[in-house]
């Protein structure tokens, strides 16, 4: 007997590439089980495995699963097993008696079936340990999620709850609105890259990044802005408030496009992000230049560019006016042309 355990795992090429000696301990154990087991059924009409035994097998399977390691390995050792079983049982009972075929036959049928059930076992073992692994791996999710959407957590217990769900401390997260009956396919669809919430009328979907927009076609989403983690509440407001306002189609719908309308409504959240997003660019200037800056800026588009009024409000010569405005059409870019962008910037200035 100790020929045949010697034998599966030195003969066994999956081995070659697993590195742990306790797997090959516990393929030596698991196989000294098996052959006892199969020795002692000879006569009787006992289950195959009893309890005890299928759990042996079970365990070695559930460690494969903890390890993330496929079960080839472990059903290859099997196959091995079954072929050396049957060699050496021949062998065993040539040197007692002739052997017909028919007897051949049978003992290989009775090795085949007897293998199978420790087959058998290890895969319920692996399937029994993923199907935990994906409970727990679920409920960190939703204990992940809840810290972020209750906010007020600390960085540290943040960051350490990110790690348990495979995630790297976030930086910003991303809330998307869904209907309830998108819930499953979301989770699908974005697996580790994003958590699921189930609420009683809709789904909240967090994302580490903003999702592209084809992927969310005719699914009624509603995509928040992204914002710091510690922000979250306030993007799922947001979101909630912006499908309350506009509603939902079959194409995604974008906070980022109705801040303005937001802020108007007297959602404070909406001026920040508003402000944050448009004056981006001055963000790198000393605060006095900045200041500078938008001082002329909101002054220009209260007087609609005509320079010299800027000048005369600010108490500048026109010529400083004309510096710093093309100052800002640097920083600035085509925004200064966009009716809707000039519009947003004297809304988020006006507030200042």
């Amino acid at each position: 007997m100790r020929e045949i355990v010697d034998a599966v795992t030195a003969t066994s090429p999956a081995f070659s590439a697993i590195s742990d000696p306790k797997f090959e301990r516990d393929v030596r154990t698991a196989v000294t089980v098996a052959l006892e087991r199969f020795l002692d059924l000879a006569g009787t009409d006992e289950p195959a495995l009893p309890p005890r035994s299928r759990e042996v097998f079970a365990s070695l399977g559930a460690a494969e699963a903890r390890e993330e390691r496929g079960p080839d390995a472990l059903l290859a050792a099997l196959r091995t097993a079954s072929r050396l079983m049957l060699r050496k049982f021949s062998e065993a009972l040539a040197e007692l008696r002739p052997v017909s075929a028919a007897e051949l036959i049978d003992l290989s049928d009775a090795v085949t079936a007897f293998v199978d059930e420790l087959s058998a076992g290890s895969t319920e073992g692996y399937g029994r340990q993923l199907r935990e692994q994906a409970g727990e791996g679920d409920r960190r999710r939703r204990q992940f999620a809840e810290l972020l959407l209750r906010g007020g957590t600390a960085e540290s217990v943040v960051g350490a709850a990110a790690t348990t769900i495979g995630w790297p401390p976030p930086e910003e997260i991303v809330p998307v609105l869904l209907p309830l009956d998108q819930a499953r396919d979301a989770r699908f669809r974005y697996g580790s890259e994003g958590i699921v919430v189930e609420r009683s009328r809709d789904a909240v979907l967090l994302l580490r990044s903003s999702p592209a927009p084809d992927a969310l076609h005719g699914r009624g989403a509603v995509v928040g802005p992204p914002l710091s983690w510690d922000r979250t509440p306030e993007g799922v407001r947001l979101t909630e408030l912006t499908a309350e306002l506009v509603g939902t189609g079959a194409e995604p719908v974008f906070v980022e496009e109705h801040l303005a309308t937001l802020a108007l409504r007297g959602e404070p959240a909406a001026l920040a992000v508003l402000a944050a997003r448009r004056l981006a660019p001055l963000q790198h200037l000393r605060p006095t230049q900045r200041d500078r800056l938008l001082d002329t800026l909101h002054s220009w588009l209260l007087h609609w560019g005509a320079r010299n009024e800027v000048a005369a409000e600010l108490f500048v010569h026109p010529q400083t006016v004309s510096y710093r405005l093309k100052l800002l059409r640097e920083l600035l870019g085509g925004t200064l042309d966009d009716p809707q962008r000039r519009f947003e910037l004297l809304l988020v200035l006006s507030s200042r």
